[in-house]
């Protein structure tokens, strides 16, 4: 796989990924145009689940559903075997699972040499969030396959009546992610879903080893955030100080030293811009805009 340098100084550097070699024209179109849509993480997640494909609890409510599907390379045909791929859901009273050892309604799997995957599980539930608005039930997915950027994403279900009401759901980006759940002959319900990797732009290791620690505000010491690498990707733990969800969330690499937030509904955004000087000082500046358009911008510095 051919890379080039997007950045080339002493300080920080990137890479992108250029094309597979699975993209090609048929004839009416250039094929590998159809990768599937990313989506917040959510608060929710939590690393190292163990490797199983059935999280059904003997004794627990909830309708069983069996999902599955093929894990594809770019050109969405080429399956993608021993890709990674974690799920996790709430439970049939719309309550995760965050800090058991059983990690109930979370688990790993991995696709076998077609690029097929099988979960048996049950049916997610809508909730509400923290006394606000409901989401609308949903699965949960990240999957990991080198030479791709990992895919966190999440699939929702026709019907549902809070789809149009949530700003994720309701995206353009999601049309392809509302599925429907199917009866078979025997009575189980089904979910199909495959998953096309799409190629995208991520830093190298050894940059982002610079940019990780414990970042402290510098008008107030008192506030404070640490970035850290999960799955070779670039994550943080708090936002002006004020702690996120139990593991943290994820950033994408956008250009010229800066990440950003995909969790982010525009036009609200969220990013982070790093500078290393001379003295090999990391310097961050934090910007974020809300939904209301007024502005804020923090300045940290890596603690030493």
């Amino acid at each position: 796989m051919r890379r080039r340098s997007f950045i080339k100084n002493a300080a920080f550097s990137a890479v992108a990924v250029s094309a597979s070699g699975f993209i090609h024209f048929d004839g009416k179109r250039y094929i590998g145009d159809c990768e599937t849509t990313s989506d917040i993480i959510g608060p929710f997640y939590r690393p190292d689940s163990p490797v199983r494909n059935n999280f059904i609890i003997k004794g627990e409510p909830g309708t069983p559903v069996e999902l599955s599907g093929v894990i594809k390379h770019i050109d969405c045909v080429t399956p993608y075997k021993k890709a990674k791929i974690e799920l996790w859901h709430c439970d049939n009273s719309g309550l995760y699972d965050n800090t058991s050892d059983e990690f109930r309604y979370r688990g790993t799997t991995f696709s076998d040499d077609n690029g097929y995957y099988i979960f048996n599980t049950i049916l997610p539930i809508p909730y509400n969030v923290a006394g606000g608005p409901f989401r609308p039930a949903h699965f949960h997915l990240m999957i990991t396959a080198e030479g791709y950027q990992p895919l966190i994403t999440q699939l929702y279900f026709t019907g549902d009546p809070y789809l149009t009401k949530d700003p994720n759901s309701n995206s353009p980006n999601a049309k392809r992610r509302i599925l429907e759940v199917q009866t078979a002959q025997d009575g189980k319900k089904k979910v199909l879903y495959d998953v096309s990797m799409a190629e995208k732009l991520y830093t190298e290791p050894a940059s982002l080893d610079k940019l990780t620690g414990t970042y402290i505000c510098e008008e107030d010491k008192t506030i404070t955030c640490e970035f850290f690498i999960h799955n070779n990707r670039l994550w943080y733990n708090a936002v002006f100080g004020k702690k996120l969800d139990p593991f943290g969330r994820i950033l994408e690499y956008v250009d010229n030293n800066t990440f950003r937030s995909p969790n982010s509904v525009p036009p609200a955004f969220h990013t982070y811009f790093f500078e290393i000087n001379e003295s090999h000082a990391v310097k961050c500046t934090e910007t974020f805009i809300n939904s209301s358009g007024k502005k804020y911008v923090v300045i940290f510095f890596k603690e030493k």
